[in-house]
């Protein structure tokens, strides 16, 4: 049993190197083609490129019904049976679904095309542009098939591979188009992404089982859980969206432009970044955790094992990240972002919380456990929001750090209630006690650097850093 620990903690870590390189050079290619954008189009190429972005990414995640999260546990779960004809019927049906969802997709782009061309930009002059991003509708719907099988049968480094790749052409195909089309580039470039993901998807896509002939009612039934599950995810991440929509206009309205701003860049700083660590480790995570679903024993394994994986890499994450947060700051920002760095030091003690937060709610996934994970998730969006207006009227920006940290003691809470009481499961004492290493050394970071006490908080971080370091040594030799 340690030996499968140990296979489980390199695996996880493996995972965790893997997709982490691929997000780090997805970011670089992102702020080089922002940065070219700016520099050979300006404003408007950047406003043209958001507008459309944002219009594909609302109809991609409305249309594709979730299934490129869901489609992974059923997949996970026929493999774990060893049943290569029922593997092979279920990566079919999940192809299918894909290719009709994103048929259905750009119909609806196509559809709503002038509709679409008003409301964005208050004229019909764009309705040509709807037209052509229904491609790249269509195409990322394929995309995302290919990597829910690819996941779902651990297939990662091929799964790596098309995002790295497909990234990396895209971006080289964008370039001249930038320069030499300039404004009428913006499109071409987003289909040439679309392009180029499809691509080394249909390059790298599993064929190690042949394709199966079924009927439409086959495949509908067949697929109609996994689509029944994505389309409660669909809905929980709308909630998200809506209450985190809600709250910066209410903050605009109540604070100005500049404070929303403020805010963006403490939340992507907290929240975007830090969670490349736990979006890198969910990839070889959530299929392995789906196929032991049925199995308590080994659910408490794995689950106990994540957390001290993810606890012994994000413990001295966040507390370089409290430690350095004016240089960070500074890199990324301008100086007259310090005002977020309190607000960002509570924020990195919830995230914290977050990573354990996170290893017990994909229990609610892999279980296919739809209902909870809509309301768990509705009620995470409802009381961040009421958080987040109660405490910014009290402290300001430092509320807002604030309501991150008790909004994942809540939302912790309320998954910890579904794991323990109604799936009757448990964690390691271990693991429990890293937890609380982490914060202990979290809390005190930043209580030093708010003293001015910088050095204690470098000895502190040291500590911390070695305490972690030999944590991952010895989970990996386990």
């Amino acid at each position: 049993m340690a030996e499968k620990r140990g296979n489980i903690s390199r695996m996880a870590m493996k995972a965790m190197g893997l997709f982490g390189g691929v997000q780090v050079m997805g970011i670089l290619c992102s702020i080089i083609r922002t940065k070219l954008v700016a520099l050979w189009i300006g404003p408007v190429g950047i406003g043209l490129f958001g507008l459309f972005n944002n219009a594909l990414e609302m109809i991609s995640t409305g249309t594709n019904l979730g299934i490129r999260s869901s489609s992974v546990r059923d997949i996970s779960q026929a493999t774990e049976g060893r049943d290569t004809s029922l593997v092979a019927r279920m990566i079919s049906v999940v192809r299918k679904w894909s290719l009709w969802l994103g048929l259905a997709g750009a119909l609806l782009t196509l559809s709503l095309a002038p509709l679409l061309s008003q409301v964005t930009f208050g004229d019909s002059a764009h309705i040509w542009g709807f037209v052509v991003l229904s491609i790249a509708v269509l195409l990322q719907a394929l995309t995302n098939g290919e990597y829910a099988v690819l996941q779902g049968t651990a297939r990662l480094k091929r799964l790596a591979s098309v995002t790295l790749w497909g990234t990396i052409v895209g971006l080289a195909v964008s370039v001249p188009l930038f320069y030499i089309l300039r404004e009428r580039s913006i499109l071409p470039s987003i289909i040439a992404y679309a392009v180029a993901l499809a691509a080394f998807a249909w390059l790298f896509r599993n064929r190690e089982y042949a394709p199966v002939k079924m009927t439409r009612r086959e495949t509908f039934d067949m697929g109609k859980g996994f689509v029944r599950l994505g389309i409660y995810m669909t809905l929980g991440n709308f909630a998200s969206i809506l209450a985190s929509y809600a709250f910066n206009a209410w903050l605009n309205v109540n604070a100005g432009t500049e404070t929303v701003g403020f805010y963006q860049a403490g939340y992507t700083l907290i929240n975007k970044y830090t969670g490349l660590i736990l979006t890198a480790l969910g990839m070889e995570y959530y299929p392995r955790l789906a196929k032991v679903a049925e199995s308590r024993m080994r659910l408490r394994a794995y689950v106990s094992q994540e957390i001290n994986v993810a606890i012994a890499v994000m413990a001295p994450v966040v507390a370089l990240f409290i430690l350095l947060r004016e240089v960070v700051v500074w890199l990324l920002y301008t100086p007259e972002f310090n005002v977020i760095l309190t607000f960002i030091s509570w924020g990195m003690i919830g995230t914290v919380l977050r990573t354990l937060s996170w290893c017990l709610a994909f229990t609610i996934l892999a279980k296919g456990d739809g209902k909870t994970y809509l309301w768990t998730e509705v009620a995470s969006a409802v009381i961040n929001l009421v958080l987040n207006i109660v405490f910014y009227r009290w402290w300001g920006l430092t509320g807002l750090g604030i309501a991150f940290l008790v909004s994942y003691m809540l939302y912790t809470a309320i998954v910890a209630v579904v794991y323990f009481k109604n799936y009757r499961l448990s964690v390691s004492t271990g693991s429990l006690y890293n937890l609380l290493w982490t914060l202990a050394v979290a809390v005190a970071v930043m209580v030093a650097m708010e003293g001015g006490q910088v050095v204690i908080a470098a000895v502190i971080t040291i500590i911390s850093l070695a305490f972690a370091t030999r944590q991952v040594i010895a989970l990996w030799r386990r």
